[in-house]
């Protein structure tokens, strides 16, 4: 029932998979993987993982069963459809790629739904919203029948360019190192909407089919410029999303905002709500009232046997989950478990597009002031 699996990327996001994909009960074999041989030798020394591949060609050669991509984003399909054809199941960081130009990142929607259904081997897309805890309890109270018919939701990724948390022109810096120019800073803002995008579709189980959406453009920015790749100079876009289920979801992806920073969405039934307070916290209301909600108690449990692998490698509780707001954890069990099981995991190559496809097309709503458009999708799988 075990798995083996090699983790490819071994940077600053990657390095915080290591402990969770290793110590997983479920894992009997584990490898890194690193174009840089000091990185990789530096990782494999700290995590104590004996074997090590230097390239993906090589990781691709062996006889591992799955590898979970954490290379630069631009990679990021490219590098799955690869691993998919060579016999590999892929767990792949977000997003599914980012590029300039939109119609080049829906044909590769296309190859990577086409190389899923073609091998029959699974894709994971490790969207960090899906495990939230707001989403993980709206996802049990829709379960439930709690919400009623859903109304209205609103989904937001709230990042500044300048945020003293997670400043955009140092990543920029540190993804291109010495390779970085100012052309490469910019890009589009709804080109990686899937942190906003995601939690409302994850509970509503729906899919979006049109879009109206406009952009906001600052007066002589230095990041969002016309000279960029890609030439894009609205560093803010706000679209409304009509869905398959008849509700309306708006969503806003702002690079230009003077806030401390924020990602999450709120969501309106007929019978319930799942209001998420900027200050105040989570609450469920009704019309009887507001309930508060602890993020104790919106998670999901995770088996106790793979907490207590976790547990005796994390320095508190707290530490167990990983980052992103607990999240890392979740996913990492996800994808093993599935894959262990023979199952098809979450945000699966078919859900992991319609997170993303939606922003593609909202943007290029923007850039014709507003105009109603029709979004592409996928079908179901297969």
């Amino acid at each position: 029932m075990g798995i083996s699996i090699g983790l490819v990327g071994v940077g600053s996001f990657g390095s915080g998979f290591v402990r969770l994909f290793r110590d997983h009960p479920l894992v009997e074999r584990f490898a890194l993987c690193d174009m840089n041989a000091e990185r990789l030798r530096a990782a494999a020394e700290r995590h104590q993982v004996a074997e090590t591949y230097p390239s993906l060609d090589a990781v691709l050669r062996s006889d591992l069963q799955a590898v979970a991509i954490f290379t630069q984003h631009w990679l990021h399909a490219p590098q799955a459809i690869q691993a998919l054809e060579a016999g590999k199941h892929v767990y792949s960081a977000v997003p599914i790629i980012t590029l300039g130009d939109g119609d080049a990142m829906l044909d590769w929607c296309d190859r990577l739904v086409e190389a899923v259904r073609r091998t029959g081997l699974h894709y994971m897309l490790g969207e960090t919203s899906y495990y939230h805890p707001e989403a993980m309890y709206c996802r049990r109270r829709a379960a439930e029948g709690a919400f009623g018919r859903f109304v209205y939701a609103e989904g937001e990724y709230l990042h500044d360019v300048d945020s003293p948390g997670c400043n955009l022109r140092d990543v920029a810096r540190s993804r291109w190192g010495k390779d970085w120019d100012p052309s490469k800073s910019g890009g589009v803002p709804m080109h990686y909407p899937s942190h906003s995008i995601g939690g409302p579709l994850s509970v509503m189980r729906t899919r979006m089919t049109k879009v109206a959406a406009f952009g906001y453009a600052l007066p002589g920015d230095d990041w969002f410029r016309p000279d960029t790749e890609g030439g894009n100079v609205l560093s803010n876009e706000t679209a409304l999303f009509q869905c398959a289920n008849g509700a309306a979801v708006r969503i806003c992806e702002y690079r230009r905002i003077g806030h401390r920073g924020r990602e999450g969405f709120q969501l309106w039934g007929t019978d319930g709500c799942f209001v998420e307070g900027h200050c105040g916290g989570s609450h469920w209301m009704t019309r009887q009232g507001a309930m508060p909600l602890a993020v104790a108690d919106m998670r999901d449990p995770l088996p106790s046997e793979v907490w207590a692998a976790w547990r005796r490698g994390a320095a508190s509780d707290e530490g167990v989950y990983g980052g992103h707001r607990g999240s890392h954890a979740y996913l990492v069990h996800e994808f093993v478990d599935a894959l262990a099981h023979g199952r098809r995991p979450a945000v699966h190559a078919w859900e992991a597009v319609r997170y993303f496809a939606p922003g593609v097309i909202a943007h290029k709503s923007a850039l014709r002031d507003g105009e109603l458009l029709d979004i592409p999708d996928w079908g179901e799988p297969s």
